[in-house]
Formats: C-alpha cells, structure tokens, sequence
C-alpha cells in the first residue's frame, strides 16, 4: 500500500525534532455546493531540525515515532530532506517467511 503524501505550512518549529504541519483541503458543502476550507494539523519528524515557521513542507506517513508522531518530513520548499538512515535500513528488511507446520 502507497505511504500518503500531504502538503502543507509549517505553524509551529518549537518542539526538538518536531514540527507541527497545517493541512488545508477544499470541500462542497452537500446542500449550498459551496467551496469551504477545512484544516487539520499533524506532527510531523524533522531529524535535523532544517524547518522554519512558514516553510511550505511535503510529509510522508510512516511508522508510529511516538504518540502524536506519525509523519516524516520529506521535502521542504520543494528540497528533498534527507531522510534518517534507520528509516531506510526499516523499509530494507526482508522478513523470513514462515514455514507451515
């Protein structure tokens, strides 16, 4: 399954290897077919601490990094950032199959 790629600003630089990303989409309302704004934002990882307040910032779903965080930043003002080394060596390992009894 395809990791999900959101783009969004960055609101908050405060916390150590975090930062807070403000999604915006556009949906109809059902009756009034009028466009509105809805908001949420994510926690996302940023390893090396490289993302300002207001950076227009790419983030990637991935593995749970604690209780708020399960998003990784992967690109920042159309950058690539480079990504954790364990990230990588996570997604590269082949689990053994398992033989049936």
């Amino acid at each position: 399954m395809p990791k999900r790629v959101l783009t969004g600003r960055v609101t908050s630089d405060k916390q150590d290897k975090t930062v807070t990303v403000l999604i915006e989409r556009r949906v109809m309302h059902p009756l009034y077919k009028k466009f509105i704004r809805r908001s949420k934002k994510y926690a996302a990882h940023d390893e090396e601490n490289l993302c300002r307040e207001g950076d227009m910032v790419s983030i990637e779903e991935c593995r749970p990094i604690s209780k708020s965080k399960s998003w990784l930043v992967v690109q920042r003002n159309g950058e690539t950032v480079a990504r954790p080394v364990a990230y990588e060596l996570l997604e590269n390992i082949e689990l053994p199959e398992e033989q049936g009894a």
